[in-house]
């Protein structure tokens, strides 16, 4: 068994079963799964959100694996995720508690709460109306060049995010959005994978989706260009050439995730 509490959960839950307390919050519920419940709830007057993962059972798991999808089985992919890009300065949630119990991964119990992250507005959000009224190019430019950063570090740290859309960055608004003091943050890391090394497999499947995700928002060649040269941190020319055959598989992959919204709506 793991257990991981930081205040306020420490005290509260001193002496007590934590992954039976944890079942006992209440609040707003964002998703209602057999195997996963997340929720936002308010301790001490403070707001967290809260994710509990239950067993999915071996055939959830091998039908995950058949389909070559990864199933997720737990919470710790999330909380280890967190450590990682925190150890890597790229900005994301911070972890208050966490809790896993039962090796067999099956019929596994385990939680995490984190701080909510407010008051901030995705990046989906802020830019869906930016194909008709597009914003200050310093700011565009801004947020592609801090956009840029943070996936490159992530990468180069050996994280690949596996949901990487704009709705899964959060930009920080306590003030007025500045083009000169910009505040990103990745969130819904459930599903990320851990390496010492990513493969470019995987690299470019979370570029891919990123692009994606963008394609209705007016995104210029310049941009994309910005974007390559702050990720890669290489010269254009260089990246061009040696990046080729990725950047046309990016290309077609997210054409493709584009093509399937099309018919089918968000459900990809």
């Amino acid at each position: 068994m793991k257990l991981i509490l930081a205040e306020p959960f420490k005290t509260l839950w001193a002496g007590l079963d934590a992954f039976a307390e944890v079942e006992k919050l209440q609040g707003q519920v964002f998703r209602e799964l057999a195997a996963r419940r997340t929720l936002r709830t308010e301790v001490d007057g403070r707001p967290y959100f809260v994710k509990i993962h239950r067993g999915i059972g071996w055939a959830e798991i091998f039908k995950n694996l058949v389909t070559a999808k990864l199933p997720v089985l737990g919470a710790g992919l999330e909380w280890d995720a967190i450590h990682r890009l925190q150890e890597l300065g790229v900005p994301t949630m911070t972890g208050v508690a966490f809790g896993e119990k039962g090796s067999n991964p099956a019929d596994q119990h385990s939680f995490i709460i984190t701080e909510e992250l407010a008051p901030t507005i995705s990046l989906e959000d802020l830019t869906v109306n930016w194909a008709a009224e597009p914003p200050a190019p310093a700011l565009r430019h801004a947020l592609t060049a801090e956009l840029a950063r943070m996936v490159g570090d992530m990468h180069r740290g050996g994280v690949n995010h596996r949901d990487c859309y704009l709705c899964h960055f959060l930009l920080d608004i306590a003030k007025p959005i500045n083009a000169s003091d910009i505040k990103l943050s990745v969130i819904d890391l459930h599903r990320a994978q851990l390496r010492a090394r990513l493969p470019l497999r995987w690299r470019d499947k979370d570029l891919s989706a990123l692009y994606y995700s963008a394609l209705d928002i007016g995104v210029t060649r310049r941009d994309k260009l910005r974007f390559l040269k702050g990720y890669f941190r290489q010269p254009l020319r260089q990246i061009l050439a040696e990046q080729s055959a990725s950047l046309s598989l990016m290309q077609r992959k997210a054409d493709k995730l584009y093509a399937r919204k099309q018919r089918y709506g968000d459900a990809i």
